[in-house]
């Protein structure tokens, strides 16, 4: 892990929880990172706990993210949350082109582009995600499909907008299926992805952003992962559903 970045421990509780369960969460959890000053800590609740959730970390070291967001301020969109909404809800951050997202809700590289650019237009901090299926990894295209979504998605930013983005390398073959990365793997796509930044936005926007590597990461493996200089953090599924396990991923560095 590079010095000069600082970590983000990031947790995604997916389709979990209800307000009462987010309470509780955080009763356990708060004082287990009480001390955790060498990373951001971010958990993404459901829409619904968002409220329940920035309630509970207030004066903690832990801020609030979103699991998606709609590109217009407002409309006649039923379903969707607005990046206004989000922030006005005590939101700070935003999952975005999750690959849940892209796998069952019609994600496009176009589509993530537009929901950062709304996502920075209402200040909140977008964790951009990419990575690649596991047909696309045993036929070799992993960089193909990297760059791919790199050039479709984020490419299309300012580099003053691509400065506040984070992104997150997740190989949908890791996702919920309990393979994991090795951490060389995960190092070599984020070199991948990095490579891709500095062509773009240049050196010092490369050596910037924060990638993190998300992908069924558990407190048995996140030192290994976080040991790899290119790896910035982590972004958690399962394993941020529960206080212990997550607090664990948390405090990898002990």
């Amino acid at each position: 892990m590079a010095t000069n970045r600082t970590p983000i421990m990031a947790g995604n509780w997916k389709m979990f929880k209800t307000p009462a369960d987010t309470t509780a969460f955080f009763d356990e959890f708060k004082p287990l990172v009480a001390s955790a000053t060498h990373c951001e800590i971010v958990i993404c609740p459901p829409f619904i706990d968002i409220p329940a959730a920035v309630q509970a970390v207030e004066g903690a070291r832990i801020e609030i993210g979103g699991q998606n967001l709609y590109w217009e301020k407002e409309g006649a969109f039923t379903g969707e949350i607005s990046g206004p909404m989000l922030a006005a809800a005590g939101a700070r951050w935003v999952i975005i082109g999750h690959s849940e997202r892209r796998q069952y809700f019609g994600e496009t590289d176009e589509t993530v582009l537009k929901r950062t650019k709304a996502a920075l237009e209402h200040g909140l901090k977008p964790i951009v995600c990419v990575g690649e299926h596991l047909d696309e990894r045993e036929a070799g295209k992993t960089e193909q499909v990297l760059v791919a979504q790199f050039q479709g998605g984020l490419a299309g930013l300012t580099a003053e907008e691509f400065a506040r983005v984070t992104i997150a390398y997740e190989p949908v073959w890791a996702i919920g299926t309990g393979r994991t990365a090795t951490p060389e793997i995960a190092s070599e796509a984020h070199k991948v992805i990095r490579a891709e930044v500095a062509k773009k936005f240049g050196g010092e926007a490369a050596a910037a952003v924060r990638i993190l590597y998300g992908g069924s990461v558990k407190p048995a493996n996140v030192k290994e992962l976080m040991a790899q200089e290119e790896i910035d953090g982590t972004l958690v599924g399962g394993a941020s559903l529960k206080a212990d396990s997550f607090a664990a991923i948390v405090n990898f560095h002990r």
